[in-house]
């Protein structure tokens, strides 16, 4: 008699660590209040921010660039009903600390800027949603710390400078000629802030990035300006025109090696071709594939329901 009622107590001991873990994890993740701050990394403080009043798994987003903010994010407010959201502005843009020294730029310390983040909110688990340069630094997140990372939405995706210029040339190919003269021009005397050639920038911009007008959010009071030293720096001097120290850059295969759910999202006019994302989806095992119409690179402007539409569905089947 003994026996059984003392290993009745130690069932029912069990079974309450089990619900006070759960209960733990979930006071962690899905109950986020909506604050912003900053956190110190190496070479200064990456401001971040949560909105959102939802109580599902978290979802951190990692905005373009390299030197961009994180502002385009407010378009996807609603998804917040869900979960709670959250961005942060990568050292030396937007929000954060300013600066130009060129020995923080590597892709290991833009790493660890997101894996500051997750220590700050205590996240055991979340969603990552990269946009642009942000999918190439939300792979090199997982590839690094792929235990918390529930899911993945890799949006525009950008995993290697060779086929990211290839596409930019198959794109240009389709401009008028005298575009197509600019840019050969400047690439072959290495002079990018030329009239003639910044033309050429706007008038590819127009076609493939942001086709329509961006969006505003009453999100968005303050002031973040995107770093172009950073820019040029880790790119070069347009979207099309690669010289920096990503020149080399290459991930594509690494896409292999990803053993949680997955999402490509890429706008019919992207500059990540819809051609090649679907390349990227069959190299990881059961992921899908959105094309958002009528969209160019900037898919939360040029069709910001549709991009929110896919992104929930995605991460409703997930959860």
């Amino acid at each position: 008699m003994n026996y059984i009622r003392e290993k009745s107590m130690r069932y029912f001991s069990l079974c309450l660590f089990v619900v006070i873990l759960f209960c733990f994890g979930c006071l962690n993740e899905s109950h986020l209040k909506p604050h912003e701050g900053y956190i110190q990394v190496k070479g200064g403080r990456v401001w971040y921010r949560v909105f959102g009043e939802g109580k599902g798994t978290p979802i951190m987003m990692l905005h373009g660039g390299p030197g961009g903010t994180s502002r385009s994010f407010y378009q996807f407010e609603e998804i917040g009903k869900d979960r709670p959201i959250i961005v942060f502005d990568q050292l030396g843009g937007g929000r954060s600390d300013y600066h130009t020294d060129s020995t923080l730029l590597t892709v290991d310390n833009f790493v660890e800027q997101v894996e500051a983040v997750r220590k700050k909110l205590k996240l055991s688990s979340f969603y990552l949603h990269g946009h642009s340069w942000g999918t190439a630094l939300a792979l090199e997140y997982y590839l690094k710390y792929p235990k918390a990372v529930k899911a993945i939405s890799f949006n525009s995706p950008y995993f290697g400078t060779k086929v990211w210029k290839a596409d930019a040339d198959t794109l240009i190919a389709s401009l008028p000629d005298s575009i197509q003269q600019y840019i050969k021009k400047g690439e072959e005397i290495q002079v990018f802030d030329s009239p003639e050639y910044q033309r050429a920038n706007a008038f590819f911009a127009k076609n493939f990035g942001l086709r329509t007008e961006r969006k505003k959010s009453e999100l968005d009071t303050a002031e973040a300006k995107s770093n172009k030293f950073i820019y040029r720096y880790m790119w070069g001097p347009t979207e099309f025109t690669a010289t920096g120290t990503l020149l080399n850059y290459d991930r594509i295969e690494s896409l292999r090696t990803i053993k949680v759910p997955v999402l490509f999202i890429t706008g019919e006019f992207d500059e990540a071709r819809p051609q090649t994302v679907q390349r990227f989806q069959q190299l990881v095992p059961r992921a899908k594939l959105a094309v958002i119409p009528n969209a160019g690179h900037s898919t939360m402007h040029d069709n910001k329901e549709e991009n929110i539409k896919v992104l929930k569905a995605f991460l409703a089947e997930v959860e």
